[in-house]
């Protein structure tokens, strides 16, 4: 069950990992595909980072780009950013790829966040929680077990949030 959104009629989802160069990106480009095909994206916005600035304003990992555009998806216009504090507040729903990023995104936050609107991304996807294991250092099968994660748990998150904006 994803929390209602902040201001009614909008809902805004923040990823995050630790680099934003693989997981992050690849869930936000294939979450905001899916909100463009539920016809939500005028009410529905996407956005990823990750804790660190190692990649800030870099391209996506070119692996990740490849694996996305090879699936059809548009992993062009990505640029990695940092995660802001702020957007604990700003966010419907701020999800971290592990428990790591979980616990960095914690310690961003100026009170105790409120622990439905912070959450592991795979807390929500249908096969069960755990975390999304970074490809970074693998093959490419790492790669495509993230996508396949990520396909996944973006129907889930779609299927809710549409009833949160009708």
């Amino acid at each position: 069950m994803l929390p209602a959104p902040r201001t009614p009629g909008r809902y805004r989802i923040a990823l995050v990992c630790l680099g934003n160069i693989c997981r992050s990106p690849m869930a936000h480009v294939v979450l905001a595909a899916r909100v463009a095909d539920a016809g939500l994206d005028d009410r529905v916005a996407v956005v990823s980072a990750g804790t660190g600035d190692w990649h800030v304003g870099g391209p996506m990992d070119r692996r990740a780009a490849a694996l996305l555009t090879a699936e059809g998806y548009d992993a062009s216009r990505h640029r990695a950013q940092q995660v802001l504090p702020s957007w604990l507040e700003e966010h419907d729903l701020v999800l971290a790829m592990d428990a790591d990023n979980l616990r960095d995104l914690r310690a961003l936050a100026s009170a105790e966040p409120d622990p439905e609107r912070l959450r592991r991304f795979r807390d929500l996807d249908p096969d069960g929680p755990g975390d999304v294991p970074d490809p970074y250092y693998g093959g490419d099968d790492g790669f495509r077990d993230v996508l396949a994660m990520v396909e996944r748990t973006a129907e889930a998150i779609v299927e809710e949030v549409a009833a949160l904006v009708p």
